[in-house]
């Protein structure tokens, strides 16, 4: 994956510019942007094996550790380092490398496939991983009655079954192009475990992973050691990590600048400059979205013209700079620009005030009023006032309701609004095209009682171009999911606004071998303390 970043360290440079701190922040790859030297890590250190990783953790700890349906961003980035899938994406370039698997699946025909699992391989219980725990993580994703989050990314398999004792077959539905990138979103747990205590394994998580899960306590912090029978090619380079959850801004920032933590997530972009004069400070470029949905149903929403010009309608410029201080990418697709399948969609929607007027008035709209439900997140509610600004502007009367996202997506799931705009980014579960349109865009929530899209005809058209591409491979894929893109874009159902850029802050002095994601959490795969 592309990456555009920027990282500064103290007395490497200055930059003087006013106005925004996104400014002074250059993004390779921008117009006029320089992507400044990366800060190295001295050639001679050594790890500390005995060395503790302390992190800021800027999100609330909730819901279950179980894969199954962990969707948190705590639990799915603390799962990272617990669980290990056959096959995983790393948290950092999103390939694909064999985890459990001991290499990558053998094609046995179009649709049947053999693994073999790393000899050796135990959970943190000590229990040995065997085909039998393969077939149940998988099946427990499948079935239906499980209402597993994830089961719409692996529907393409039909039967996991096994060999022998280590080896699994897995068979498709139809042949399937994308089965690498796709089997890491089931993480293997101990079938013994899981059936004995589902609530404790809930809680307490038992994996395969190189860290163990000692402890989670709501408000204070996540402890993890290494498992040292880890056998993997990701083996624990710490003895531990202690995961501080500080959801408090300032204090996330506090923490940084005075060492109390080696690094932290989700830097507020007021406060990029004045951490970088101590830390080393990246804003990777996210698939991090804001987008707005529309409830199809309800009038005039039934109208695409409608939908596109309340887009046309939005000054991305000034709420881009303003709002955010620069730190995102205005939507020319439902992908990002530094996505390998990048494709400009057939209409962008530029700022464009007089077109946004023209299109209501040939729906026959006038004195359109309307209550726009959001969230609460922070950087949501800093351009939540500009959304509105750029809105009454055109003569939409427009009332913010600002909530926290649960109480936000109650009110939709009634049936009980029309416009809502909110944040998503479901990268963290991987970056094909496939699986990012399907988690909005599948035959679930979103189209069914969401949107409402589920039976128009263009949504059907959708359906038929996904479900073809990935039975597709190499030009014939990205045209169909080409011809997706555009679709998604014209009918602005439900589409993104801007790609946020991620700033995270770490100490390369003290932490050996880390990078930042471009998603929400922190990887410390292959990361150590440096020895003193």
């Amino acid at each position: 994956m592309n990456r555009h970043l920027t990282r500064r360290r103290a007395g490497r440079f200055a930059v003087a510019i006013a106005g925004t701190v996104a400014a002074s922040i250059a993004f390779a790859g921008c117009g006029g942007g320089t992507a400044n030297t990366p800060a190295e890590n001295p050639a001679s250190s050594e790890i500390d094996p005995d060395g503790i990783i302390e992190a800021g953790i800027s999100y609330a700890l909730s819901g279950s550790f179980d894969p199954m349906v962990a969707s948190g961003a705590v639990t799915v980035s603390a799962n990272w380092h617990v669980f290990e899938g056959l096959i995983d994406l790393d948290p950092v370039t999103q390939e694909a490398a064999p985890a459990l698997a001991a290499d990558f699946p053998t094609k046995i025909d179009d649709t049947t496939f053999e693994i073999d699992l790393r000899e050796g391989a135990t959970f943190h219980n000590g229990d040995p991983v065997t085909s039998e725990d393969v077939v149940f993580s998988y099946e427990r994703v499948l079935d239906p009655a499980n209402n597993s989050l994830f089961r719409t990314f692996v529907n393409f398999v039909d039967t996991v079954s096994a060999v022998d004792e280590d080896t699994v077959q897995i068979t498709t539905a139809y042949p399937f192009s994308l089965i690498d990138n796709r089997l890491g979103v089931v993480k293997i747990v101990p079938k013994a475990a899981v059936e004995a205590d589902p609530e404790g394994f809930a809680a307490n998580p038992v994996g395969s992973g190189p860290y163990s899960l000692v402890s989670a306590v709501p408000e204070d912090k996540l402890v993890f050691e290494r498992y040292e029978d880890y056998n993997g090619p990701r083996p624990a380079l710490a003895a531990g990590m202690n995961w501080n959850l500080l959801a408090d801004a300032s204090a996330r920032v506090t923490a940084m600048s005075t060492g109390t933590v080696h690094a932290i997530e989700d830097v507020p972009y007021i406060d990029v400059d004045a951490l970088a004069a101590s830390a080393d400070v990246e804003s990777v470029q996210s698939f991090g979205l804001l987008f707005m949905m529309f409830n199809t149903k309800a009038a005039p929403f039934d109208d695409v013209r409608v939908r596109q010009a309340m887009h046309y309608a939005l000054d991305m410029d000034k709420i881009i700079e303003t709002g955010l201080l620069g730190n995102a990418t205005a939507a020319t697709s439902f992908l990002p620009e530094t996505y390998p399948n990048y494709h400009e969609a057939s209409t962008v929607y530029t700022y464009d005030p007089d077109k946004a007027k023209d299109l209501l008035a040939e729906a026959g709209v006038s004195d359109l009023s309307i209550t726009l439900l959001t969230t609460d997140t922070g950087w949501v509610k800093e351009v939540a006032p500009l959304i509105k600004e750029s809105l009454d502007a055109i003569g939409i009367d427009t009332t913010l309701d600002i909530g926290q996202s649960a109480s936000m997506y109650e009110k939709v799931d009634s049936g009980n609004y029309t416009v809502a705009v909110a944040p998503g980014d479901p990268s963290v579960f991987g970056v094909d095209p496939d699986l990012l349109m399907n988690w909005w865009y599948g035959e679930n929530v979103w189209t069914q009682t969401r949107t409402n899209w589920a039976d128009s005809p263009e949504y059907a058209e959708l359906r038929t171009l996904l479900d073809g591409a990935v039975q597709q491979e190499g030009d014939e894929q990205q045209a169909s999911w080409n011809d997706a893109l555009d679709l998604i874009a014209d009918e602005a159902v439900l589409y993104p606004l801007f790609h946020r850029k991620l700033p995270t802050a770490w100490n390369s002095q003290e932490l050996v071998g880390f990078q930042p994601v471009s998603t929400t959490g922190l990887s410390f795969l292959d990361v150590g303390v440096a020895a003193k």
